[in-house]
């Protein structure tokens, strides 16, 4: 009966560990493709005349011949557009003053929408900024733009509450010279955009434009590589070898118990406090950097990750066998010399471990790099400047601009191609740490 109820039970935990496998594996599904789906039209997409030729402008790619031909057909189906505004105008002086007071703000808004649907008109002075230079660069917000241009939206209101109504522009201007440029923008958008499949690899590399209008996320990338490595770089070494004295050199009491209970407190701290200690302690006491820098940011990662680092190490060290140290002892060797070419060695698939975890985590942290390291808008940093210099990165440009940026709704392919990037990173950051692991533990196995 007892060797029933046993087998019993191991196929109910059996069960309930595919079962936990399952769920999370879903819950993971339901989270990351959303992600992956949405941020793969950061880098493939439907690029519009605009795309080309603000490549073209900012980047200095592309062929300019070939841009110019195709801003010659761009040309006759817009100039109708433009001829209609000219025309309206004319006629707009000619209209009894209460019709001109009704028409001349609406037209404004007509002109205005236009202007950002398609570009500055021709022969207007450019604006200051980027963002005003271009039209839309990518088909799905031209046609976004486009509504804006044929709709205007207005609220109505009732006893049962209030619902948004879009009124037909054309509705407005019917009969006058302005009514062409509705159906010509429902019909020709098209042929006024030129959209095409674009592939934009670069978008890993490239440098932003006006507040990541334009451009790429390369400062970003590099900000969160200099982050991460600069804090295992850190935490590594400071973590193993107080691993290594509480395992083997340190002797049970007050005092070492009293430094693990540090140690696992530390793991439970908010990281907006490792930020702030950051600030208060390297950058105002230690000055170890002007303001702002990646060394700051680096260290205040460093000590976040640190417990992670330590526990991880410790645990790796103590689930080496006993007879390694005593074989080792027994042929002569030093306390030194075993834990250097024997434990260490036996442990280390378990210490990679702790190393990948954290570097997840001080790739994807944002608080404590807030007060220490990163800047919304920046260039590239060079090596030669991570003492002195902020930089951007992933984590906190992806919060900034998915709360704080003006054109939050603009900018959604890059935000969740920040966050897919982000997830790549930290994915591809594990799986090499997963395939070192897995040749260093053959290795140990002969």
């Amino acid at each position: 009966m007892r060797l029933k109820l046993r087998k019993l039970m191991d196929r109910a935990l059996t069960a309930c560990g595919y079962l936990a496998v399952g769920v999370m594996a879903l819950f993971l599904l339901w989270v990351l493709v959303p992600v992956f789906t949405k941020g793969v039209g950061a880098y493939v997409f439907r690029g519009t005349m605009e795309h080309r030729r603000m490549m073209l402008g900012e980047f200095g790619r592309g062929d300019p011949d070939r841009l110019r031909a195709e801003a010659a057909d761009v040309w006759r189906a817009r100039e109708p557009i433009y001829k209609a505004f000219a025309a309206f105008e004319q006629e707009l002086d000619a209209m009894p003053a209460s019709r001109r007071r009704e028409l001349r703000p609406a037209f404004r808004g007509v002109r205005e929408d236009v202007a950002v649907l398609l570009g500055p008109e021709p022969g207007a002075q450019l604006p200051a900024l980027t963002r005003r230079m271009y039209g839309q660069t990518r088909w799905q917000e031209a046609r976004k733009k486009a509504n804006a241009v044929l709709f205007e939206e207005t609220w109505e209101y009732n006893d049962a509450g209030s619902r948004r109504v879009l009124v037909p522009r054309a509705t407005q201007f019917e009969g006058t010279a302005l009514a062409p440029v509705f159906t010509s923008i429902e019909r020709d958008l098209e042929a006024m955009m030129r959209p095409r499949l674009t592939v934009y690899p670069r978008f890993l590399t490239d440098h932003s434009i006006d507040a990541h209008f334009f451009g790429g996320i390369g400062p970003e990338v590099v900000g969160t590589l200099y982050l991460s490595l600069g804090a295992m770089l850190v935490a590594v070494p400071l973590g193993i070898v107080a691993a290594i004295y509480f395992q083997e050199y340190a002797k049970e009491g007050p005092v070492i118990a009293f430094l693990r209970s540090c140690v696992n407190t530390l793991a439970g701290v908010p990281s907006v406090v490792f930020g702030l200690f950051g600030l208060a302690f390297f950058i105002n006491t230690l000055r170890v950097s002007p303001g702002k820098s990646v060394l700051a940011g680096a260290l205040t990662l460093a000590l976040l990750v640190l417990p992670t680092v330590i526990r991880a190490s410790e645990e790796a060290i103590a689930a080496v066998p006993r007879a390694y140290k005593e074989g080792a002892m027994a042929l002569g060797a030093g306390r030194f010399r075993t834990v250097a070419t024997v434990i260490l060695p036996a442990a280390l698939p378990g210490i990679l471990t702790g190393i990948v975890i954290s570097m997840g985590r001080a790739a994807g942290e944002t608080a404590p790099i807030i007060f220490t390291a990163a800047v919304s808008v920046g260039q590239l940093v060079k090596p030669s400047e991570v003492l002195t210099q902020p930089t951007p990165a992933l984590s906190w440009n992806l919060y900034n601009l998915c709360t704080e940026h003006e054109a939050v709704e603009e900018l959604r392919h890059v935000q969740f191609g920040m966050a897919a990037t982000l997830v790549l990173i930290v994915l591809a950051l594990n799986l090499a740490a997963i395939l070192l692991r897995a040749r260093v533990a053959r290795q140990l196995k002969g």
